[in-house]
């Protein structure tokens, strides 16, 4: 696992490529150490330089980077993991090519040696990397199929072209403009994070999950290419018991290839079904006890430690907790550094401290990540198909008008459960399926956002609303299926944007590698296949996942109510954090900004810290943001 970072200049038009300034290149790299504190590299060559840091996990001794072809003509940079390696390996050197390493970055040069830009099409793992090939002048980049690997890069206005493993990377290049893309503030408030490809700023982009990107001296627009999504593909007919044992051997094979390392390997173990899940596997696929790691909270509605322990006991796993304060929340304003951009998921702080947890004892760890979209797990999957239901009852001319009307009249109570606030449901239900997941989704409902907004963002968004994000996704989508296609989405922003996001730089800010089995593209590709109906059966999600995991968990695990890693924001703001709000919300970098509504925001703060109403998402939200400013003014 790894750190890449780079440089191309092809903007003479006389097509001859600028010197690349080693010392500018230097410190891109040197801001991503933590992803690599094992080792660094560079290439260079007129106009292109690449740079790498290292965590060494496979080939330890040779694995070096940047790596060369034989001939020297192709360079690399690499970041992640190729499982099936071996298996590309051994069919390139029937088709001639001899290897100087055992890693699997010597596998990628070959495949792209052999077969170009399809080499991707190859390779089964998670990945981000660039090729830079001599003989044809050309610099090719690319990201896994589910986005596990971030790659960021940018057009500057000098000409150059630069990319990186994280945001951070890219701003430190002095040629980097910090201007703020509105959309993506949009899209921020809306869910919490920032979806691919867009970036919170102008210009800068996420290399989105499956695509290539390549450039040619003479051509300053890149070649974007899309070599996979996620199928949705009817898979022939067959038995629940059928699929509940298939589904086991394929996710047993998924995780038995992410075994493999020369570092000390673990697992997270919360307790819920996904991680006790691979968890389960890890232990019948080896001799030893698995490490695990869990994270518990002092207060018992948070924590549930328990249930790890429980599957610990029961697969004599080598079992390490750490106990959180629930006032823990000295990680805020290392979020902002964390992330570079706005992110609001506020489980980043316990992924934080799992992560911290397991890199005292392993330097790499399987996730359960990824089970809730490919299964169904959500509970906001049975209300969109409770929704659906009730929308097919009625017309289409008629819902929105009569839906409209209940929705208008009926008293908002955000402050009860979910199941009483009928005015959010008659909302949903008078908008278009979409429309209504989207509703349903938002952190910040149109609304609220629409409220806290300046007159001067208004203005630059121009009515732009971010279900657009969900809307693009949708006009993509393979399958019309109501549960696949919101799963499809989820896919292509939540799991990615969020999730992954998320892991990632946890997992990267202390040097650690997790691997995620569920997410394995081959397992994705049958998964995705599975008829709805067995995903989602009646209430309860993750059916067949939970089906076939009968024989491996108790029912306690496998049927108990989701928790997931919550944080108690909510008491915090009217507590411990109160006067923080207050000073960072309502101080005059929020308002010297132009981005915002200060008397909004100072109603919002009111209502909630006096008890009037829950604000606390949208709070937590704002305070992101907050110092995220902060990060770019200092």
């Amino acid at each position: 696992m790894c750190g890449i970072a780079g440089i191309w200049d092809f903007s003479n038009p006389n097509q001859a490529g600028r010197d690349i300034n080693p010392k500018i290149l230097e410190t891109m790299n040197q801001v991503q150490v933590h992803r690599g504190p094992d080792d660094g590299g560079y290439f260079y060559a007129q106009g292109v330089g690449l740079a790498h840091r290292r965590l060494s996990i496979i080939d330890i001794s040779t694995g070096q980077q940047p790596l060369y072809s034989r001939d020297k003509s192709v360079v690399i940079v690499f970041n992640g993991e190729i499982y099936n390696f071996q298996e590309i390996r051994n069919i390139l050197i029937q088709r001639g090519h001899k290897f100087q390493t055992h890693s699997d970055t010597e596998v990628i040069v070959c495949a792209w040696q052999e077969w170009g830009e399809a080499c991707v099409e190859q390779l089964r793992g998670m990945f981000a990397f660039a090729i830079w090939d001599t003989k044809k002048q050309s610099l090719f980049i690319a990201r896994d199929r589910l986005g596990i690997k971030p790659l960021y890069y940018a057009w500057l206005e000098n000409g150059q072209f630069i990319f990186g493993s994280e945001l951070k990377v890219l701003m430190a290049h002095p040629e980097f403009k910090k201007e703020l893309d509105y959309y993506a503030t949009e899209e921020y408030f809306a869910l919490g994070y920032i979806p691919e490809p867009r970036t919170i700023y102008k210009n800068v982009y996420k290399l989105a999950p499956g695509h290539t990107l390549s450039l040619q001296p003479g051509k300053q627009v890149e070649q974007l290419r899309q070599y996979w999504d996620i199928p949705f593909k009817s898979l022939p007919a067959m038995s629940e018991q059928e699929a509940s044992e298939e589904l086991i051997q394929r996710l047993k094979e998924a995780v038995d290839i992410r075994m493999i390392a020369e570092v000390p390997l673990g697992a997270f173990l919360s307790g819920g079904v996904d991680s006790s899940a691979v968890v389960a596997l890890m232990a019948e696929l080896q001799d030893e006890p698995v490490n695990t790691c869990a994270i518990g909270f002092d207060v018992k509605a948070f924590n549930e430690s328990q249930y790890a322990a429980q599957v610990a006991e029961q697969y004599h796993t080598n079992h390490h907790l750490d106990t959180v304060d629930a006032e823990d929340f000295s990680l805020i304003d290392k979020l902002a550094n964390l992330y570079d951009e706005p992110y609001a998921d506020s489980s980043a702080m316990p992924t934080y401290r799992v992560c911290q947890l397991a890199r005292k004892r392993v330097t790499v760890a399987l996730s359960g990540d990824g089970g809730d979209e490919t299964f169904a797990g959500y509970r906001r999957y049975r209300w969109h198909m409770n929704e659906e239901r009730l929308r097919s009852l009625f017309p289409s001319s008629i819902r929105p008008g009569l839906f409209g009307f209940l929705g208008s009249v009926y008293p908002k109570a955000d402050w009860a459960p979910k199941i009483f606030r009928a005015k959010t449901t008659f909302q949903a239900l008078a908008r278009d399926p979409i429309e209504g997941y989207f509703h349903n989704f938002s952190i910040l409902t149109d609304q609220l956002r629409q409220s806290i907004y300046s007159p001067h963002m208004q203005s630059e968004l121009q009515g732009y609303n971010a279900i657009e994000v969900f809307r693009k996704h949708a006009e993509n989508s393979p399958t019309d299926d109501p549960l696949s296609l919101v799963q499809y989405i989820d896919m292509k922003t939540y799991l990615v944007g969020d999730i992954l996001t998320k892991v990632d730089r946890a997992s990267m800010a202390h040097s650690l590698e997790v691997r995620v089995p569920i997410l394995d593209h081959k397992f994705i590709e049958w998964s995705s296949g599975l008829p709805s109906s067995i995903k989602l059966k009646g209430q309860e999600g993750k059916y067949i996942f939970k089906k076939s995991l009968q024989s491996h968990l108790s029912k306690d695990i496998l049927y108990r109510k989701k928790m997931g890693f919550a944080v108690p924001l909510e008491k915090w703001f009217r507590g411990p954090l109160k006067q923080r709000v207050k000073d960072s919300l309502e101080g005059e970098l929020m308002s010297d900004c132009g981005l915002f509504n200060t008397q909004t925001i100072h109603t919002i703060v009111d209502q909630h810290q006096s008890g009037m109403r829950d604000h606390s998402a949208a709070i937590w939200s704002l305070l992101m943001y907050e110092a995220f400013l902060r990060q770019v003014h200092n």
